[in-house]
Order: C-alpha cells, then sequence, then structure tokens
C-alpha cells in the first residue's frame, strides 16, 4: 500500500526550496521531492509538499519568468 507523506517547505533566498522534515535542501521543488523520495527507500511513499507563501511566491516567480509577455517584440501577440 502507498503511504503519503506531507513535507512542510519554505524557500529561502540563500539555499533554495528547504524542507523541515526530513532536513532537505534543494534547488527546485522537483530535485527536493526526488531527495526525499530516495531517502525514504525502499517504502513505497508519495512525497506531498505543503509549500508556505514565500516557497508559493517563489514557485509562481519561476513559473512566470519565462513566458513571453503579449505586445513585446518577438510574440505572436
Amino acid at each position: 500500500m502507498t503511504e503519503k507523506l506531507f513535507v512542510d517547505v519554505t524557500y529561502e533566498v540563500e539555499r533554495g526550496y528547504v524542507a523541515r522534515s526530513p532536513p532537505v535542501v534543494a534547488l527546485s521543488l522537483g530535485g527536493l521531492r526526488r531527495k526525499i523520495e530516495a531517502l525514504m527507500l525502499p517504502d513505497d511513499v508519495v512525497v506531498m509538499l505543503k509549500l508556505d507563501k514565500t516557497a508559493r511566491l517563489e514557485r509562481d516567480r519561476r513559473r512566470l519568468a519565462g513566458r513571453p509577455r503579449p505586445g513585446f517584440a518577438g510574440t505572436s501577440a
């Protein structure tokens, strides 16, 4: 049976994404999830990241950074 593991995550400018328990640091949310899953082996665990406000804002900032804005050179709008 698969268990769910809820992990509290925050973002620190100097370190990146930081999980509280287990204490893990990574530059991306995907990297953080992979590191936590590796610590849980051989258990079959689904890692659920619970982002605080700082981590959510950073995730959103990174998501929007690569999107072209309408009305600028090189865009179709």
